[in-house]
């Protein structure tokens, strides 16, 4: 008999041979750059993670969208924006098409800056030499030039929420020649230079009007404006649940810590009219709603936030994971548990940082997955299998939950 320790029987002997190593230097295998890209596009938040700084993944970044084409950079941010509903790393992409191919920026810049913060993301970028320049270059110019002279009215002031760069930098960056009275007299008042409020668009003319009346005591209605234009001002709870009224769904599920301490929930009816906008499938489907957006929110609601309330983020949980597909065969989902699982899915921001957390969202496809295919078995580990059952006719949150 042959040497059963010399001539054995090796397990994976025709697998491919590892090609590199991974973070913990364990072998591994080495994606092609169009594939690191994608991946980084989808999943990269540009932020200190467990294994990564945010240095290290702006020069992973600046390595691979060198080593593929043009073509390839427009569309995949085109898909972080769309598909993956990514903010940062899409406006990336789209400044480091303003250094090498503006004309393909041409024709992805309105998909992929598609808003106000979108903006000034990318004018951001462009200006802080991350991608090789410091200025916008004609062409980008344009492209920004060309968004302000088109915005409506409620898309300017939702762009005028924020800074570095604040809108009014931009607006003074790329001095916009609007051929409209109203655009002119609005990029006048956003600067801070004296103008009739006459001349303003109706919205901005209501808050001009609001502040100065708000300043005088007398109640009146809330302007359409963003509720952060209105913070600084003494509102009463029923101006509070005008804003809540009508908000966006994304600002509704953001501020309900703020809507609960304002005393919104206390008044007759609004703890229904919000569970009800918040499980709105059209509304959800319309804002674009990740899970792990609805999680965090679940997560963070406190105790003065209704019950009703934290069941329509639940109903909201099963309308979000629609498009969680069925698998034929046997399906079987492995969830990291490990150590590194515990770092805040978007990277450590300081006072921004997510409460949610990598596990959070391993656990949440996980659960996702078996609610579509009742069969499939979940297998949590780290060094082994972890041993955990799950009901799969339990709500994807309760198992997100007991996984995590």
């Amino acid at each position: 008999m042959v040497n059963t320790q010399l001539f054995h029987t090796a397990t994976g002997a025709l697998l491919p041979v590892a090609t590199g190593l991974n973070h913990q230097h364990a072998p591994a295998y080495v994606l092609s750059p169009r594939h690191q890209l994608a991946q980084l596009a989808a999943t990269g938040c540009l932020n200190h993670t467990f294994y990564a700084n945010a240095e290290s993944q702006l020069d992973a970044v600046a390595a691979l969208v060198n080593q593929v084409d043009a073509a390839f950079v427009a569309k995949t941010a085109l898909y972080a924006r769309e598909s993956g509903y990514m903010k940062d790393m899409p406006a990336l992409l789209a400044a480091n098409l303003a250094v090498r191919d503006v004309t393909l920026l041409s024709g992805v810049f309105g998909r992929v800056i598609d808003n106000g913060k979108m903006l000034r993301n990318f004018v951001q970028i462009l200006r802080s030499g991350a991608v090789g320049r410091k200025s916008l270059g004609t062409r980008p110019k344009k492209l920004v030039q060309s968004w302000l002279l088109t915005a409506s009215e409620k898309q300017l002031l939702n762009a005028s929420v924020g800074n570095t760069p604040s809108l009014a930098d931009v607006v003074k960056m790329v001095h916009p020649k609007p051929a409209e009275a109203w655009r002119a007299a609005w990029f006048a008042w956003l600067i801070g230079k004296a103008v009739d409020e006459a001349a303003l668009p109706p919205i901005t003319q209501s808050f001009e009007r609001f502040k100065r009346l708000t300043a005088q005591g007398i109640a009146c209605d809330v302007p359409e404006v963003p509720f952060q234009m209105l913070t600084a001002l003494p509102l009463t709870a029923t101006q509070w649940a005008q804003i809540a009224r009508g908000g966006s769904w994304q600002m509704l599920r953001q501020n309900l810590n703020t809507f609960a301490r304002q005393g919104v929930f206390e008044l007759d009816g609004m703890a229904n009219v919000v569970a009800a906008k918040l499980r709105d499938p059209q509304a959800i489907v319309k804002a674009r709603v990740m899970p792990y957006q609805l999680m965090s929110a679940f997560k963070a609601t406190g105790d003065a936030v209704p019950t009703v309330i934290r069941d329509a983020l639940q109903d909201a949980m099963e309308v979000a994971l629609a498009n969680v597909p069925r698998l034929e065969g046997r399906v079987v989902v492995c969830p990291d548990v490990s150590g590194s699982m515990q770092s805040a899915v978007t990277g450590l921001r300081g006072s921004a940082t997510s409460s949610v957390r990598c596990i959070d969202v391993a656990a949440l496809v996980a659960a996702a997955v078996l609610r579509k295919n009742r069969d499939a078995r979940v297998l949590p580990f780290e060094q082994d299998v972890v041993s955990l059952k799950l009901n799969a006719r339990d709500t994807v949150m309760t198992n997100a939950q007991a996984l995590a």
